[in-house]
């Protein structure tokens, strides 16, 4: 196995920076999920490092080995493509031994793991089908199955899940993870969908116009955005913001936002009077750490019930504060009508503050 190291990576396509001086360090054996919305530079780093792609600037390191020149298939990667690129006129027998035919090893050893992969993604009972009679899932494993068969140094994946149906993808995020996990396989992962890069990688690389915001564990991401974007894009439901003024009042700090002012501790407000570079900030506050109150007390303020979204085990709470909807997770069920007034509460311990002209976070 082997780490792969990205520095100063950048790819333009005309006047586009697809991935703009990308510098980041994959651990031998380490789950890295590559995550953002389309169009973010995820996917053109990953078929970079593939050798899909020819950088316009940087260094790409597998192992110790910069694979800048070298071909796709000498850089000892395996990649899983989102439509899994099975051969249709091939039994998945034959698409699990087509890699290792190409490298004419011998057919014992062939059909030796061959059926070791096909035990390992209880695959056993396709070996005789052609693609065209799996389903979706199935289809997926055996695209797995020709990349693991292979034995690279990286697995290198592109969105494999997001053919599945719900239920599906949950089931293959598990077995993706027990996988990797039993090979030790270094694999960097790209998907669009966050809750997907939270709960397989062991760090996640934030990225966003071609530029990386954030590179953490999926908690550090979570409770330490670096700045607006990643606080948005992390968590579902997203977090919601309240433009909001920084006042001093008595010797204490407010948060002002118009319709609620919050008062910080001393802690906090020592921390936002000398990282904020101006008073006006943006307040960033998650739905399941607002609290819905029986009555008012001081630190609590009053909105107005949109609609509520049950869930069951949760009830997620649409509120309005003036014209703008803003999100409170309930635990458990509620009955609240559209119209109603409720009283509601921030932990002030789980707030965000964020300049509004940098976007850059500051608690």
């Amino acid at each position: 196995m082997a780490r792969v190291a990205v520095r100063n990576l950048t790819k333009r396509f005309g006047k586009v920076v697809a991935v703009d001086h990308a510098t980041f360090e994959v651990k031998d054996g380490e789950f890295v999920v590559l995550l953002g919305p389309s169009g973010s530079g995820k996917t053109t780093t990953l078929r970079l490092i593939a050798g899909l792609e020819v950088p316009d600037e940087g260094e790409i390191w597998i192992g110790d080995k910069l694979v800048n020149d070298l071909p796709p298939k000498d850089r000892d990667v395996a990649m899983v493509f989102q439509n899994y690129a099975l051969y249709p006129h091939m039994k998945v027998y034959d698409n699990l031994a087509f890699p290792l035919k190409l490298r004419k090893l011998p057919k014992d050893e062939i059909n030796r793991r061959v059926r070791e992969v096909a035990r390992l993604l209880r695959i056993e009972e396709l070996l005789d089908r052609y693609p065209r009679q799996l389903s979706g899932g199935q289809q997926q494993r055996v695209a797995l199955g020709r990349a693991i068969v292979r034995r690279p140094q990286v697995f290198l994946m592109d969105e494999p899940l997001s053919n599945l149906d719900a239920k599906l993808r949950i089931y293959m995020r598990a077995e993706l993870k027990r996988l990797q996990r039993e090979l030790g396989v270094t694999t960097i992962y790209v998907t669009h969908d966050q809750a997907e890069a939270m709960t397989m990688a062991d760090r996640i690389i934030v990225f966003n116009e071609g530029k990386i915001q954030q590179i953490g564990t999926p908690s550090e991401l979570y409770h330490k955005p670096a700045n607006l974007f990643v606080a948005g894009f992390i968590g579902a439901p997203a977090m919601n913001f309240f433009d909001c003024s920084l006042v001093e009042e008595d010797g204490e700090v407010v948060i002002d936002a118009g319709y609620f002012r919050v008062r910080l501790p001393k802690d906090l407000a020592e921390v936002v009077k000398k990282e904020a570079k101006s008073s006006e900030l943006i307040l960033g506050v998650r739905p399941e750490h607002i609290t819905l109150l029986e009555k008012p007390t001081p630190e609590s303020f009053e909105a107005e019930v949109y609609v509520v979204e049950p869930l069951g085990s949760e009830t997620i709470i649409d509120f309005k504060l003036g014209e703008k909807i803003y999100k409170a997770k309930y635990p458990g069920e509620i009955m609240l009508a559209p119209g109603e007034k409720i009283h509601l509460a921030f932990d002030i311990n789980k707030i965000h503050l964020f300049d509004r002209r940098t976007e850059k976070a500051i608690i």
